[in-house]
């Protein structure tokens, strides 16, 4: 089971984490699952880019973009060549390392 290391974002893991997930697992379920709630705004139906998040290693483990998702993440913001969206993005057997941008396109948050 891959292990995701997720850095440390201010509002969503203030101290980091390293979870466990297993393959097949989208990165947004994972970190949902381990109570880190990162934005999804439209559900994980790849619509929207505030599940945007930034591999740092382990990049070339994950699916394969598809259009859809690229046309997406050029909504991005803080857009990076290791961007993915984390609902589109599907755990191999290999461990990440992930980063959550500090800002995502949507400034409006339901929850504030």
């Amino acid at each position: 089971m891959p292990t995701i290391k997720i850095l440390p974002h201010p509002e969503y893991c203030p101290e980091g984490a390293h979870i466990q997930a297993p393959a097949g697992t989208s990165i947004c379920e994972a970190l949902l699952d381990h109570d880190i709630e990162i934005e999804h705004a439209c559900d994980m139906s790849c619509a929207c880019t505030t599940c945007h998040v930034v591999v740092r290693e382990g990049f070339a483990s994950l699916n394969e973009l598809d259009e859809n998702e690229e046309d997406m993440l050029d909504r991005a913001w803080g857009l990076e060549p290791q961007s993915r969206l984390s609902c589109q993005a599907i755990l191999g057997q290999q461990d990440l390392v992930v980063e959550i941008p500090k800002y995502s396109i949507n400034l409006a948050k339901e929850k504030h």
